[in-house]
């Protein structure tokens, strides 16, 4: 199966084609560019490279999130658009997956998480059965602090990603003595599209026209809509009872 994986939920953009489980071209630049703009002649440079064509993609897989609003957009609709009119598969998963899928490491629980403002966190906690990954917590949008409440029971850990060293200080602080904490390396701190193939080789294809993006939170548009109706819905409740 010839997969093309697409990553553009965060600032780096990361491309890969695999033919099975075997990484037959990739690319990752993490440059504070517009996705919209580079993404598409990234696919045809590296599709190019090799000697194929978009119709001799069999899956394309897509990083669904959580993460950028704007990122995830391009990059599922990018995908969405190929599976459509290509008439191929369409696999969505974790971007926070894909970052944990790099770190090979048993009897560790692995926490990949991006900064998503105001000392909260995207994240969640994975551990590696062989070459397994196995998600233990969900992928959340939680406060820093009570992401550190949920794994005080964990006794090894890992923080991955380039984001979780803005929070070394505060982690290290947070967590117990009795806890291993290690960070990830500048190697394992993006994410790349080759785990992001290898994992979606492993999903069943999702409905194309019906996917959308995992967010995780609302859309300032959605928050700043219910802050104006909230007021409304309040009193339409209370009249109902």
């Amino acid at each position: 199966m010839n997969i093309l994986a697409i990553d553009t939920s965060n600032q780096p953009l990361s491309i890969a084609i695999l033919k099975d489980k075997e990484l037959v071209a990739t690319i990752t630049t993490n440059q504070a560019r517009n996705h919209s703009v580079t993404l598409m002649p990234q696919i045809a440079n590296l599709l190019s490279s090799v000697g194929m064509k978009p119709t001799d993609i069999d899956r394309f897989v897509v990083a669904k999130g959580p993460g950028s609003y704007t990122g995830l957009r391009i990059g599922v609709t990018t995908a969405k658009t190929f599976a459509f009119t290509l008439t191929k598969e369409l696999v969505g998963v974790s971007s926070l997956a894909v970052l944990a899928d790099g770190i090979n490491e048993e009897g560790t629980m692995i926490v990949p998480l991006f900064d998503a403002r105001r000392g909260n966190v995207f994240a969640g906690v994975y551990s590696k059965a062989g070459i397994e990954l196995v998600n233990v917590i969900s992928d959340q949008h939680v406060s820093l602090v009570e992401l550190l409440e949920q794994i005080k029971k964990y006794k090894r850990l890992i923080f991955v990603g380039s984001d979780s060293h803005k929070f070394k200080k505060q982690i290290l602080e947070q967590t117990s003595k009795e806890q291993q904490v290690a960070f990830s390396s500048m190697e394992t701190d993006y994410p790349q599209a080759y785990h992001l193939g290898l994992l979606g080789l492993e999903e069943k294809p999702v409905e194309i026209h019906s996917f959308v993006p995992d967010y995780l939170r609302l859309t300032q548009a959605e928050s700043q809509w219910l802050e104006k109706h909230q007021g409304e819905a309040d009193e339409a409740f209370v009249e109902k009872i």
